[in-house]
């Protein structure tokens, strides 16, 4: 099923196939800690979400150069076509290419090689978003502000990703305030595996447009009702949360009752290289396992045009939504 849709939380980083893994590994001369494709594969049983960065960090060591995340992206990019993505919102993570000697330009230029071409080469329209790693400090945070200046005519806002736990959203007051005075559009992991409390300081300190994750609303009434008065968007991650123990089963997700809340919730595939699936496959996945019908499916897909950063161009979020409209299910 590749109904029209865009992907608003994809980070690039996690979309690194062992494939690909390998053959960066061999053309760098970096040793993965793995024998091969399948045991990287096998070592993707994951019991939170410490276990998967644990991982992710030891495979992002392969990506050294700006042609190795030109790779990267575009192999991303081209999936996402193939499953009827139209329009991407990428995050990644400098820090983490940073603190390894790689440079902010090696990361920006390399992704953005494959990003300036992706509408002629894939039909997809994209987004930069660059994430700052919650489990760094704050001043790490505002340093790489600093450093990311030469370069936001590409970059479209910030994030805030990495483990949640601890690091709540009020640590990067400062960096967020100066994002927006700069014109950055702002968004943040919460409510992944935080509190519900996480989501409202991320609305009420960091001004955040977007929630990424926030599957723990549900467990705070008022602020469910605050998400849907505000038209907060949700980026859910479907495949993600059971990989991740957010959820023990697909069938237990509370997407369903989301929606039924009012909430304006969007499916995306999240580390898809590590979860299991990239955004059509959570769409075949909620489909399949939450029984959600035609309706509820281009519900999702009409919210991931209408959450984007498309404000800068309204005729070509027009002319999405018209295709989600005018999409014919399989029979």
């Amino acid at each position: 099923m590749s109904i029209p849709k865009a992907e608003l939380h994809l980070h690039i980083e996690g979309t690194l196939e062992p494939e690909l893994a390998f053959a960066l590994a061999e053309r760098n001369g970096v040793t993965l800690p793995y024998a091969s494709v399948d045991d990287l594969r096998a070592a993707q049983a994951f019991d939170d979400l410490q276990s998967f960065l644990d991982l992710y960090y030891a495979c992002m060591a392969v990506l050294r150069t700006e042609r190795d995340f030109e790779d990267l992206a575009d192999a991303y990019l081209r999936r996402a076509a193939a499953q009827g993505v139209r329009h991407a919102e990428i995050f990644f993570d400098p820090q983490a290419h940073l603190s390894r000697g790689v440079g902010m330009g090696a990361v920006v230029d390399g992704l953005w090689r494959a990003l300036s071409r992706s509408e002629e080469t894939h039909g997809v329209s994209t987004r930069l978003i660059m994430c700052f790693l919650r489990d760094e400090s704050a001043a790490s945070a505002m340093e790489t502000l600093e450093l990311a200046r030469p370069y936001l005519d590409r970059i479209t806002g910030i994030g805030l990703d990495s483990a949640e736990v601890g690091h709540p959203p009020v640590k990067f007051r400062e960096v967020y305030e100066a994002a927006a005075a700069l014109g950055l559009r702002r968004v943040a992991h919460a409510g992944e595996e935080g509190p519900a409390a996480y989501i409202t300081e991320a609305l009420d300190v960091l001004g955040v447009e977007r929630v990424d994750h926030g599957l723990r609303c549900m467990e705070d009434a008022a602020l469910v009702e605050r998400l849907v008065r505000e038209r907060i968007p949700l980026t859910l991650c479907p495949l993600s949360n059971v990989r991740l123990r957010a959820v023990e089963a697909l069938e237990e997700h509370p997407l369903p009752a989301m929606l039924d809340a009012g909430l304006m919730c969007t499916v995306n595939s999240d580390d898809p290289a590590y979860f299991g699936g990239y955004a059509d496959d959570n769409f075949d996945a909620v489909r399949d396992h939450l029984g959600l019908g035609e309706d509820r499916l281009r519900e999702l897909a009409r919210n991931s045009f209408l959450a984007s950063f498309l404000e800068d161009d309204e005729e070509r979020r027009a002319r999405y939504l018209a295709e989600v409209e005018a999409y014919e299910f399989p029979r």
